[in-house]
């Protein structure tokens, strides 16, 4: 996070923002169930706005550095980022529009969105309190489904949801405690536990697996990157961890892993994601802004394009599923933003 100019902002204003700030350094969202039980509470409320000072109220769109001169500037998570990058690009071609974009995460995302240097930011998971910001608006393009990875050697194929969340809560300890894929013990091997817990403050991805931090295997060895998670699951055979098959693939050099099926369903089976038969997804989320001095509409346009043409990805190649698609199979909208599951 970059550090406010005190001389540009008053002290109120200053303390606010490091307050917001604090917040996403690990503290969980309340608005999730205590039990972390599958698919619970897996959005925050989309009518709660998080108070700011007057000051910021009347703060306009102002680009850093990187993204002066632009028509639109975008930050994305890097999930969302190469999922929707070639689109941004054509579109500004066809469009004769200077888009300034970068790849990031959620939490830098929400950073800029707080200090108002971006017009789109892109987040890979439904919005924390702290994201939902007066005047933000948030688009729901569409989910991906989480994949839970195994070393391509190891002959176990399917796990239920009961034996996903003993095995990372650290009360299933060998792979031999479950079956391969000929129904047989598998093999006599410990279960090796690796998580990235990225985005704690906001609901959904990890989340619904197991709702907080503490839940988790006190044994679990936790990685800082997505890289890290690929590689360490493929060199160590008795590992597990999860991501989502877009970024393994984008990954594949780092080592060869397997997805596993969830209840027999495999994570890019796109009708098991909508059905909500595949349980565990992150939510594809990008915004724009409404109110004076803030606004763009070249931004806007370009968040409806992108909600268009991710209709057009291939739904089954990674497990995709689009806002339509969500929308015909009960999913909860409030105007362009997915707040809740099917049921």
């Amino acid at each position: 996070m970059h550090i406010i100019d005190k001389a540009v902002y008053k002290p109120v204003f200053v303390l606010c923002l490091f307050i917001f700030i604090f917040l996403y350094g690990g503290a969980a969202s309340g608005d999730h169930g205590a039990g972390g039980k599958p698919g619970s509470h897996a959005f925050t409320d989309p009518s709660y706005k998080f108070p700011m000072p007057a000051e910021w109220m009347k703060k306009p769109i102002a680009y850093e550095d990187w993204a002066k001169g632009a028509d639109i500037a975008v930050l994305m998570d890097q999930d969302i980022y190469q999922t929707l990058l070639p689109h941004i690009e054509k579109y500004a071609k066809e469009n004769n529009l200077k888009i300034k974009h970068r790849e990031g995460t959620c939490g830098i995302a929400a950073g800029m969105l707080s200090r108002k240097s971006l017009d789109i930011g892109g987040f890979c998971c439904p919005a924390g309190k702290e994201d939902r910001l007066p005047g933000l608006k948030f688009h729901t393009v569409g989910i991906v489904g989480i994949a839970f990875l195994a070393h391509n050697l190891n002959p176990v194929e399917n796990v239920s949801v009961e034996q996903l969340r003993n095995i990372f809560g650290g009360k299933l300890y060998k792979w031999s405690e479950l079956k391969d894929r000929d129904g047989k013990p598998g093999p006599d091997w410990n279960i090796k536990v690796i998580g990235r817990l990225h985005c704690p403050a906001r609901p959904g991805h990890w989340r619904l697996l197991l709702d907080n931090d503490k839940q988790f295997s006190p044994r679990m060895q936790e990685v800082g990157s997505i890289p890290d998670m690929i590689s360490t699951v493929a060199g160590t055979r008795e590992a597990v961890g999860w991501e989502v098959l877009s970024m393994v693939e984008k990954y594949k050099k780092t080592g060869r892993v397997k997805a596993l099926k969830v209840n027999g369903y495999s994570p890019n089976n796109s009708n098991a994601l909508a059905s909500g038969k595949y349980p565990y997804y992150r939510v594809y989320n990008i915004t724009t802004w409404e109110g004076k001095g803030v606004e763009n509409q070249k931004a806007r346009k370009l968040v409806e394009y992108l909600i268009k043409e991710f209709e057009k990805v291939d739904p089954d190649r990674f497990g995709f599923v689009s806002q339509s698609r969500l929308r015909k199979a009960g999913w909860k909208f409030k105007e362009n933003e997915l707040v809740g599951e099917p049921r």
